[in-house]
C-alpha cells in the first residue's frame, strides 16, 4: 500500500517537474532584452519609426528594447541576420517594402528566402514619399521636371538610398520618357545631404528625412508620391495628377525568423498594437508624416505576400534588371 502510494506521487512529482521544464524553456519576450534589427541607416524613415515607439513597446513588453542599425545591400544584411537568427523571441526586423517586397524581384539570387525565413508579425502603418528636388533648379512641378529633363537629357542625378526609392524613380522616368542619371546611396540622409549640396538634384525621400531640409529652404518639394495628395500636405500635388497611376508609398512593420511561435507573435503584436494606440506614439508618429494601419500576422502575412506581386509588377514596368 505504502508502494502504491509512492508510486503515485512520483507520478505526481514528475509531471509537475515537467510541465515547470517546459513552462521555463516556453518561448517569451518578457523580462529579456529584445534586439530590433533596422536594414538601415541611423536617420532613415525605417528608423525614426521604431524608434519612436521603442520606449512605449518595451514598457508594454516589459523587456529592454536595442534598436541594431545594419545597413548596406539595400537592407538585405540586416534581413538575412535576422532571418538566421535563432526563433527565441528576442530578434525581429524592422521590415519594410524595400527589403520585403521589392527585394525579391530586384536580386536573381538573395542569401535569405524573404517569405520562407522572414514572418509577419505586425504592420505599423505606411508613410508617403515625397519627390524632392534642390532648389537651385528650375523646377518647381512634375511638369517641370519631365520638361527640363527632355530638354537636358542626362543633365540631372537622382539619389536611390533603397529598393522603392529606386524602383519610384525608374518608374517615374519610363512613364514621363525622361532620362536622369541614377546615383546609389546606403541612406536616406546622406542622400539628402548631398541633394542640398547640389551632388544630386532628385529624391524621393521619406517624409522624416525631407522635411527639416524644405522648412529650411534647402529642399524642395514637388510632388507626394501616393496615388492622391496626403493629408498632411493638401497643398502639394500627386505624382499621379501628372502620370496615371503612378503610385509609390512605403510600409513598415516587424519580422520575426520562421519558426518562432505563434504565442511570442501574437504577445509582440498585441503590444506594437497597443503602442501604437496610445496618444504619444501617436503624435510623434504623426509629426513625422506617418500613418498608422496596423495589421496582425494574420493579415500582415496576406498583405506582405500581395505587396511582393505589387512591386514585381512595378519593377517589370520600370524596365529594371534584376542584378
Amino acid at each position: 500500500m505504502h508502494l502504491t502510494i509512492f508510486k503515485r506521487v512520483w507520478v505526481l512529482l514528475s509531471g509537475a517537474l515537467t510541465i515547470c521544464a517546459a513552462f521555463a524553456q516556453a518561448p517569451t519576450v518578457s523580462n529579456k532584452t529584445i534586439r530590433i534589427v533596422v536594414p538601415f541607416a541611423a536617420g532613415s524613415y525605417t528608423d525614426n519609426v521604431i524608434r519612436l515607439v521603442a520606449p512605449t513597446l518595451s514598457e508594454k513588453l516589459s523587456a529592454t528594447i536595442i534598436v541594431d542599425n545594419k545597413p548596406g545591400a539595400n537592407g538585405m544584411i540586416g534581413a538575412d541576420m535576422v532571418a538566421k537568427a535563432a526563433p527565441d523571441g528576442t530578434t525581429f526586423l524592422m521590415g519594410g517594402a524595400s527589403v520585403n517586397a521589392a527585394n525579391p524581384s530586384l536580386y536573381k539570387s538573395m542569401t535569405y528566402d524573404p517569405v520562407r525565413d522572414l514572418i509577419p508579425v505586425s504592420r505599423f502603418g505606411v508613410l508617403p514619399f515625397l519627390l524632392v528636388v534642390n532648389p537651385k533648379v528650375p523646377i518647381k512641378s512634375v511638369p517641370d521636371l519631365i520638361e527640363y529633363s527632355k530638354k537636358n537629357p542626362g543633365k540631372l542625378a537622382y539619389a536611390t538610398p533603397n529598393s522603392a526609392t529606386l524602383v519610384g524613380m525608374e518608374s517615374l522616368k519610363r512613364a514621363a520618357g525622361i532620362d536622369i542619371l541614377q546615383v546609389p546611396y546606403k541612406s536616406s540622409p546622406q542622400a539628402m545631404l548631398d541633394l542640398i549640396s547640389d551632388q544630386v538634384q532628385v529624391l524621393i525621400a521619406d517624409f522624416a528625412t525631407a522635411m527639416p531640409h524644405v522648412k529650411a529652404n534647402n529642399a524642395r518639394i514637388i510632388s507626394v508620391t501616393m496615388l492622391k495628395r496626403s493629408s498632411q500636405l493638401p497643398d502639394i500635388p500627386a505624382t499621379s495628377e501628372t502620370l496615371k497611376g503612378y503610385d509609390i508609398s512605403a510600409w513598415n512593420g516587424l519580422f520575426a525568423p520562421a519558426g518562432t511561435s505563434k504565442d511570442v507573435m501574437n504577445r509582440v503584436n498585441d503590444a506594437v498594437q497597443s503602442a501604437l494606440a496610445t496618444k504619444e506614439v501617436q503624435e510623434k508618429l504623426i509629426g513625422i508624416g506617418f500613418d498608422i494601419l496596423p495589421l496582425g500576422p494574420d493579415t500582415f502575412g496576406p498583405y506582405v505576400r500581395d505587396q511582393i506581386s505589387t512591386w514585381a509588377k512595378l519593377i517589370q514596368e520600370s524596365g529594371i534588371k534584376p542584378e
